[in-house]
């Protein structure tokens, strides 16, 4: 079957998830059949697409004309015949007991077309068992939505035993026809790839608790603080419902044995009704203050630990060729809110050290669940990232120079658009500051733009435009670019941004997460967005104000008016205006001083400032962490020594 060839698709279920598939589907066009088995389950469904539909339309998401066609083109279904007689594609999503997906399975099989493919929505149950069920287990897969589906970015698409590589490829495209992110799971395995990272997490969470290693506030500590996880393991347990994951814990235990074992503590709370948010008390107790996450209780040793358990999960997908690092860490990103992949985490947290941890807790316990897999042993020494020659990677849109002093120059290459920023621009400066960041040769950023006209003149509105109106789309391209530029922002070491020419609208949201800027006379900068009835959509409405301040940036945002730099120097924007002809000298001393300085101090620093935009209380508390763990280091001895002796210091990030 071709994508153009589904017209309708069926989605069995009305509940949370089924409901907000259906109406994912009926915004990309397609003809929906929403079944359930009573008319009230199937009513309210269709209800709640009609009032998201109507959030939608009311945040100007949507027009209120193409809500009402989405609305329409979605039917409220009981009987199963009627259903799914006409359906090109069937997502099933009623609950996740294996008993009850066979019934559907073997009812949908006696009224559904010999052309349909059938997918199920399930987290963590065997694709292939259920395909089994079926006269077509070739037109069988896993379509794995994320809640809420309207949301959430990442469909896992699962492969059973004996689906066809066409069943796989056909509903990739339908995900992406979507607006989703499709990350292929080639093995059937229970958890697939996010669960199986997560779950596990949680569980290891709990025997940390159960066995008195730690308190429920250290490991929250350290999962959302230390680690930076959006959310703590309990606290994420509490929002999901601690009964869900523990049935795909228990559903784990008995396909993949006892490294999988539920933590007691985890069962009890399901024996007792305590499920989390839904009941009003998990972990947290939700009618007495719930979630208070301390900023400062997590250790080393509980982030090891945790980051460990993470690390054995993901050497169990990659080893048993389930998925590759790579797309392990983009569904967990997507799926789960990671700022940064488990795989990635693990190499920068060292992969030897994270052994080294499961060792020692399988030696003290001898728990199945610390015994490493023979992958991670493996790749011990190397990571899971191959370290591969910055060389060998092709650009079209960045390019990598490496001018001396340490210094990593990313250079914006699009200078016959006037170095306008496209998504493929935004995937490809992703990628080059990763590589940057990772050189071991590099202590500062400097990022220019090709040429003299311009650092960035903005988006690439027309060739954003070429893909049509779409809202969902525009939201998917606000979050990359966020993403993407908060990745400077973050970053261990100084960025320089040097602006020579043109810095408007999404150029200048880029040149706004740079550490320091400095400009040529003949630039210009400003946020145009409001002259096109748009708003800055990359970071501008919250990052500007914290260098300008909120008066200021609402001036520069509301006027649309260009900005010559010596009043973007006055505004603070700016830190240093050079004449035209030492631009390129200038900008490179500037990021050559910050490669010379201190390293691990000014990690620290930013990571301290950019703590402190959230809460001055977080970024006061990692600073007095860094001032102490300062103290120890071989910088602080050279700085010292270097004073002493009236020379500049040569400070080695030790």
């Amino acid at each position: 079957m071709e994508l153009e060839e589904i017209n309708t698709i069926a989605v069995l279920g009305a509940g949370n998830m089924g409901h907000g598939i259906a109406e994912v589907a009926a915004l990309a066009g397609y003809d929906v059949n929403l079944r359930d088995i009573k008319e009230e389950f199937v009513q309210n469904g269709y209800d709640q697409i009609e009032w998201s539909l109507g959030k939608l339309a009311e945040k100007d998401q949507l027009s209120e004309a193409e809500a009402d066609a989405a609305l329409e083109r979605v039917t409220p279904i009981v009987d199963f015949g009627e259903a799914v007689s006409d359906a090109d594609f069937v997502i099933e999503a009623v609950p996740e007991k294996m008993d009850i997906k066979k019934d559907v399975y073997s009812e949908m099989e006696e009224h559904a077309p010999d052309h349909t493919i059938f997918a199920t929505n399930t987290s963590s149950l065997s694709i292939t068992e259920l395909s089994e069920v079926t006269n077509r287990p070739e037109q069988f897969c896993g379509m794995h939505f994320f809640n809420p589906p309207v949301r959430m970015q990442l469909v896992e698409v699962i492969t059973g035993a004996h689906t066809e590589d066409g069943v796989l490829d056909v509903t990739e495209e339908l995900a992406e026809e979507m607006g989703k992110t499709p990350v292929r799971v080639r093995k059937d395995s229970p958890g697939f790839i996010v669960n199986r990272v997560l779950v596990p997490l949680m569980n290891e969470a709990a025997w940390m608790v159960e066995s008195g290693d730690a308190t429920i506030e250290e490991v929250d500590s350290a999962t959302k603080f230390d680690i930076g996880l959006p959310m703590g393991s309990f606290e994420l347990a509490d929002q999901v419902g601690i009964d869900v994951g523990y049935h795909v814990l228990e559903y784990m235990h008995d396909v993949l044995g006892d490294a999988y074992e539920p933590c007691p503590l985890l069962a009890g709370k399901v024996e007792e009704g305590n499920l989390g948010k839904k009941t009003d008390k998990g972990f947290y107790d939700y009618e007495n203050g719930g979630v208070d996450v301390p900023t400062d209780a997590g250790s080393e040793a509980v982030v090891h630990r945790l980051q460990a358990v993470m690390a054995n999960e993901v050497a169990k997908l990659v080893g048993n060729e389930v998925a590759p690092a790579d797309e392990i860490d983009e569904a967990v990103m997507l799926g789960a809110g990671f700022p940064e992949g488990p795989a990635r985490m693990a190499d920068d947290a060292g992969l030897d050290v994270l052994l080294e941890t499961l060792e020692d807790l399988h030696e003290e316990t001898g728990a199945e669940r610390y015994e490493p897999a023979e992958y991670l042993r493996e790749r011990a020494d190397v990571g899971f990232y191959e370290q591969s020659d910055e060389d060998s990677v092709e650009f079209e849109t960045v390019r990598i120079e490496k001018p001396g002093d340490m210094v990593g120059n990313i250079v914006i290459d699009r200078p016959h658009r006037m170095n306008t920023i496209s998504s493929q621009l935004l995937g490809e400066l992703s990628v080059a500051i990763d590589q940057v960041v990772e050189d071991d040769e590099v202590r500062a950023i400097l990022l220019t733009g090709e040429g003299d006209k311009a650092f960035s003149a903005g988006a690439d509105v027309q060739s954003m435009a070429a893909g049509g109106a779409d809202p969902i789309q525009a939201i998917d391209l606000s979050r990359k670019g966020q993403e993407t530029f908060g990745k400077l922002e973050s970053c261990p070491m100084p960025v320089v941004a040097g602006i020579d020419g043109y810095c408007l609208g999404g150029g200048m949201e880029l040149a706004t997460c740079a550490d320091l800027r400095i400009a040529s006379e003949r630039s210009e900068l400003g946020q145009p967005e409001h002259d096109l009835g748009l708003l800055p959509g990359w970071g501008g409405t919250q990052r500007l104000q914290h260098i300008v301040g909120e008066g200021r940036a609402k001036e520069i945002i509301f006027t649309a008016d260009r900005f010559d730099p010596e009043t973007m120097a006055d505004y603070g924007f700016v830190n240093e205006v050079v004449s035209n002809d030492e631009f390129e000298e200038k900008a490179f001393e500037l990021a050559s001083k910050l490669a010379g300085g201190p390293p691990i101090a000014q990690e620290y620093t930013k990571r301290a400032m950019l703590k402190g935009w959230e809460s001055t209380d977080a970024g006061l508390e990692i600073e007095a962490q860094a001032f102490g763990h300062l103290m120890s280091t071989d910088d602080l001895m050279e700085g010292v020594t270097a004073f002493m002796s009236k020379r500049d210091p040569e400070f080695e990030g030790k």
